[in-house]
């Protein structure tokens, strides 16, 4: 088996306020051994993550001799994003963020033969069947789905439980949601803290 990688030229990269280091880097090495070069624009409601992100990307490219491989152009997605979809110099567009946004991203880029890589709005599931261990599960579907307040695409959103066990899970569930402390996400007993935005 063999894999060889590509370079396609320049790649556009809009990621969302919740994961903006993460989007970005894995985008930006893989597209960096492939051989492209790359332009970023973060969340305008994270900027300060973009611009040092930036900062340090660029600092450790330009000590190993690469300038101008990693570019970020901060703006709204309505003047900067746009841009990226639209411009043919960008043969591929990477989006993160709401699945509405994604299909005009999707359309828009394939409307001048560019590509996408899409990390759209999820409708992530638990399956519960009756040997699993229902304390281990109650945990870890309470914190997928309260832990970030919904503010991720990994969240949990639908629970499928097994009807012989559905009663019994069901109430566990209500009870440990009535448990839920909100506040301070700096306060260890803090499970729940403030949304990104009042939108």
């Amino acid at each position: 088996m063999v894999e060889q990688w590509n370079p396609i030229g320049s790649m556009g990269i809009i990621s969302a306020f919740n994961f903006p280091c993460a989007v970005s880097g894995w985008n930006t090495a893989i597209g960096l051994i492939a051989g492209n070069t790359m332009i970023w624009k973060g969340s305008e409601t994270s900027s300060l993550v973009t611009v040092a992100q930036t900062k340090i990307v660029t600092d450790v490219l330009r000590s190993h001799g690469f300038n101008s491989v990693f570019t970020t152009c901060q703006g709204t997605g309505p003047e900067v994003g746009e841009r990226f979809l639209q411009d043919k110099r960008l043969s591929l567009v990477s989006f993160t963020g709401s699945t509405k946004t994604g299909r005009h991203a999707a359309r828009e880029v394939a409307s001048r033969f560019g590509k996408t890589i899409l990390e759209l709005g999820g409708n992530n599931a638990a399956i519960v069947m009756p040997d699993a261990d229902l304390d281990m599960t109650l945990k870890g579907s309470v914190f997928s789905a309260a832990g970030t307040c919904g503010q991720r695409c990994t969240t949990l959103r639908r629970m499928i439980v097994h009807e012989s066990i559905f009663d019994q899970f069901s109430k566990r569930m209500v009870k440990a949601y009535e448990g839920i402390r909100l506040g301070d996400p700096l306060d260890p007993n803090s499970l729940v803290g403030p949304l990104h935005t009042k939108g």
